[in-house]
Order: structure tokens, then sequence, then C-alpha cells
């Protein structure tokens, strides 16, 4: 089983139509998308369009539950508060019914997938030693995923020590070695100083994950931003990777 994971795409639709284009290349088993679909960028809609299309399994990010109103503007501050009334006053009928019937938190193949973390699915990050642990003691799974940071992780951990931290583009590991807890990056708006769009290839039979980072024309992310009125400190932190 061969599966590619996405997550935050943002609607940022230039980001996803180019891991797209990677990801179907590899002809994947299954897509696994974390959430937050929507939020922050400027195409909503073709973003859960293609995400619909394409995913086997989707879950629902903050972002996503704001726009429905499952959750209240006032939960986010300054840009994201803005980009999701923004967000709400374009969103399709289409965009709507795909969003509605999401939840944060899956099992696929024997992975557990959060789009936050098993402890909190909606709002909690993972980006400390302490977090890390929490998640994987309150889980059984070999392979625990989640997303919401927009930053790029593998941790491994053997039930005592935990090890590893940031991933990059093009590392390996070796799923077999240890129980993991990985987080595959932003699609639409990757932090940690690397702007290219960033996802995740597991190879769930043969035990290995491959962190991915691919190119897109961010420019015309940007362009889209401006043009729409959303706030320039998005536009401007795309190409910065923050």
């Amino acid at each position: 089983m061969r599966v590619a994971v996405v997550s935050d795409i943002h609607g940022n639709y230039h980001a996803l139509e180019a891991v797209l284009a990677e990801v179907l290349a590899e002809a994947p088993d299954e897509i696994w998308c974390l959430g937050d679909v929507v939020g922050y960028g400027p195409d909503p809609n073709r973003c859960c369009a293609a995400v619909e299309r394409h995913a086997n399994v989707c879950l629902a990010g903050n972002h996503d539950l704001a726009v429905i109103g499952s959750l209240t503007v006032e939960d986010f501050n300054g840009d994201a508060a803005v980009a999701v009334r923004w967000t709400q006053t374009v969103l399709a009928d289409g965009a709507r019914r795909f969003l509605e019937p999401l939840v944060p938190a899956a099992t696929r193949n024997g992975a557990a997938l959060f789009h936050g973390s098993p402890i909190d699915p909606v709002w909690d990050y993972v980006l400390s030693e302490e977090g890390a642990r929490a998640s994987m003691e309150m889980v059984s799974a070999p392979l625990v995923m989640v997303g919401h940071s927009h930053v790029a992780l593998s941790i491994a951990y053997d039930g005592d020590a935990l090890s590893g931290g940031l991933a990059h583009g093009g590392e390996e590991i070796d799923l077999k070695a240890s129980r993991w807890l990985l987080n595959p990056g932003s699609v639409g708006q990757p932090r940690g100083g690397d702007p290219r769009a960033a996802w995740l290839m597991l190879d769930l039979a043969a035990g290995w994950a491959s962190f991915r980072r691919t190119e897109y024309p961010i420019e015309l992310t940007q362009a889209e931003i401006r043009a729409v009125g959303l706030p320039e400190a998005l536009a401007v932190r795309l190409e910065r990777g923050q």
C-alpha cells in the first residue's frame, strides 16, 4: 500500500496543483489529506474540488470547521480571522457540502490520523518533545500522522526515548525501526524556511516514508491573494516559507 499524504492546503490551488501532478505521477494506492483545505488562501473552491476528487480520506482542520460555522471566528486572531470571514463569503455550495461531514481524526490502514494531535484533534500543535511523547502515549498505532503546525516532522518513539525532529525534503525513514509520529508539512503555507510545497509518500508494505518538496509558482498565488483583498502578510510569508 503506497500512500501520498498532504495537509494544510489553505486555499493555495497553485501549490496543490503542482503537488498533485507529482503525486499522481507516482500512482499511489491512496491519498490522505490531514485537513485545512481552506483558510488563508485565495482559491478555496478549486482546492475543495480537487481534494474531493482525489483524496480517499480527508480530515477537517480548524480553518475548515470555522469556515462552515462549526467553530466561531472569535477563536481566530488577526489575519486568520480575516481570511475565515472572506472565505465564508466566497465558499461555493459544493465546497460547503464537501467540508461539512469531515471530522478531525480517523484511522486508515492501521495509521492514526489527526489534524492537530491525539490530545486535541482540532487545536493541538505537536511542536515539542513533551507534545510528541504525550501524543504517542495516547494511541497505540505504529504510525501517527498529524498536521496543523505546517512544519514537517519525523519523530521516532520506542516506548521510552524520542528521536528525530524537523524533516527536510528528500529525507527517508525506516518505518519498521520504531513507532513514528510524522507531519508531512504544509502544501499551501509551508513553514520552517523552505517555501516549497511539502508532502509525504508512504510505502506501508515496504515500511518506508519519503518527505517531498515541490516547486510551484508562488507569485501567482501572491497575485491572487492581493487581487481578492486578503492581508498582504499572507502573500509575503509564502516566499519566505514562514
